[in-house]
């Protein structure tokens, strides 16, 4: 006899949730259905504006004001969501079902130590009271792999790493064991080894307290990581679901095959480089920071880069690879004198910048420049995109009419429309911005450019565009790139060499198929072991399209 068939633990039916009058499209989510069972992990995948946070948002009642669902049901233990008061809804969040946010430093207070925050869901719920509450939030520090956590329970989050504050974040979100966790993008901006850490983590949670997971992403690997089954979502249109195994390895939609083929598979492919001359060269590069020292304690020193040599001729792409930490942002600060160095040479042309001053190092600056990681912070939101590309030059000496002309030349060739010169950064998506900040970097016609974790929050697709971009631009201006990621992925499919960074020491370099296919120290190997879908391998999909 069959057993009867356990009714999901959620439910979403036809949602549909319109968005302002006047935009390009009418809905963020349009009759959108599907089924989530406890002890099930269900990945919603999909680029940015397909409608996958939204409907996340949806569920936990978190969608601002303007963005209303307009129809549809959302069934979560037989209660229809959007028939439910906020007092009701209140009452649900934290306890029924939680939250983890992609960004754990904005999701967390910055004035309230992390014992008090996880502490605080329980007293609003009125659960474990008195000496228990602080015993359970020693226990939850513990269960998510905090170390020392009578300690770190009386510390702010500034304090800890990205991996850490996420695992706040997620013992907030267990506090009072829900039964239904949503993760929106909860690995994004982490590196690969912590990436691999919380996907762990929220694999065995799943297990353990049988609890059902939602799971936010744009990234397949993630997927062929963790998921059970798939649901991908193109404009806030369903295209497709099924098991991981079926989505992942045999796509149905156009869209979904696309997605796939744009996943950096890891394989280091070799390039040629042709014999050019050396732009920079960097000996015995060191950088440290000094903190804490006083009547009672002593100073803290950690050597940010220890020791670091390397060398960059014109059209080559040199990749810097490393955990959060390692110190391979610092070496592009130091690079670009924005930060002072405390050793080493940096040659540049032959000349060692890291003796000049700023005034003499000014008009230096245009023939080195950096491509920032965050594309929404570090674009001016008050000035239109015209102005940030032109400033540079006119502050340089370029007329301003031969400036704005070579604005737009530079928008044409970074594969935007003309009329994005009097637009403000706030009209573009996500890659679209990162676009205009490589215009931008390229105004002044380097001679070396920085790139620094620059395609790391972009989708797949939009990741692969840009990287596309940065190669070409590069044949055709022939100008010598550094490629600093955290994703080993990318600098396998981009990089002429690479150097592998811990601690602040390069611990190994070589060209990408020596790094990457036969890794020889234990720091790169445990690196590439934890690249998140490892044995999926998205080549052999797109061969079989």
């Amino acid at each position: 006899m069959q057993a009867p068939v356990k009714p999901a633990l959620l439910s979403v039916r036809d949602l549909t949730i319109a968005l302002p009058a006047g935009g390009d499209r009418a809905h963020a989510v349009k009759n959108v259905s599907y089924d989530l069972h406890a002890g099930e992990i269900l990945c919603i995948v999909g680029e940015s504006g397909s409608g996958k946070s939204m409907s996340a948002n949806a569920i936990m009642g978190l969608l601002p004001p303007y963005l209303k669902p307009q129809g549809g049901r959302i069934l979560f233990q037989g209660r229809d969501l959007l028939a439910q008061d906020e007092e009701t809804l209140l009452s649900m969040r934290g306890k029924a079902m939680a939250m983890v946010f992609q960004e754990p430093l904005s999701a967390l207070n910055p004035v309230m130590t992390v014992g008090d925050q996880i502490a605080e869901v329980m007293r609003v719920h009125d659960a474990c009271p008195g000496e228990a509450r602080a015993n359970r939030v020693l226990e939850l520090l513990a269960f998510v792999g905090l170390p020392d956590p009578a300690t770190l329970m009386h510390s702010y989050p500034f304090r800890l790493s990205g991996g850490q504050r996420q695992r706040v974040v997620i013992a907030m979100a267990l506090a009072l064991e829900p039964a239904l966790l949503i993760a929106d993008e909860p690995t994004t901006a982490l590196d690969v080894t912590t990436q691999a850490q919380i996907l762990a983590l929220i694999k065995r949670i799943q297990a353990e307290k049988g609890m059902g997971v939602m799971f936010v992403t744009h990234d397949f690997g993630v997927v062929a990581e963790i998921a059970d089954r798939v649901a991908v979502m193109e404009q806030g249109v369903l295209v497709e679901m099924g098991t991981a195994q079926q989505v992942l390895n045999h796509p149905q939609h156009p869209y979904t095959r696309r997605l796939i083929g744009a996943v950096p598979h890891g394989r280091a492919k070799e390039r040629d480089l042709h014999v050019a001359e050396t732009v920079l060269e960097v000996r015995d590069l060191r950088k440290t920071y000094a903190s804490g020292g006083g009547l009672f304690s002593k100073k803290r020193v950690v050597n940010a880069v220890d020791g670091v040599s390397f060398s960059v001729r014109r059209g080559q792409t040199l990749g810097i690879v490393g955990e959060s930490g390692s110190g391979k942002s610092t070496i592009g600060k130091c690079l670009l004198k924005l930060t002072g160095i405390d050793g080493g040479e940096l040659l540049f042309d032959g000349q060692d910048i890291a003796r000049l001053t700023e005034r003499q190092f000014r008009p230096l600056r245009s023939d080195v420049q950096m491509i920032f990681q965050d594309p929404f912070a570090s674009l001016n939101p008050r000035h239109t995109v015209g102005r940030i590309i032109t400033d540079g030059p006119v502050a340089n000496g370029v007329p301003p009419a031969q400036a704005q002309a070579r604005g737009r030349e530079l928008l044409q060739l970074v594969g935007l429309e003309p009329s994005a010169f009097d637009r403000y950064p706030n009209q573009f998506s996500g890659g679209q911005r990162q676009r205009i900040g490589i215009a931008r970097a390229l105004a002044l016609e380097p001679k070396l450019l920085v790139a620094d974790e620059s395609v790391s929050a972009l989708d797949v697709s939009v990741q692969a565009q840009v990287l596309q971009l940065l190669n070409d631009l590069q044949k055709r201006l022939d100008i010598g790139l550094i490629f600093i990621t955290h994703d080993l992925r990318v600098a396998a499919q981009i990089c002429h060499h690479v150097i592998v960074m811990h601690k602040g020491k390069v611990v190994e370099s070589g060209p990408p198929g020596q790094i990457f296919d036969a890794p020889r120290h234990e720091y790169t190997q445990r690196l590439i072991a934890a690249i998140p879908g490892k044995a999926w391998d998205p080549t052999l999909v797109r061969a079989a399209a």
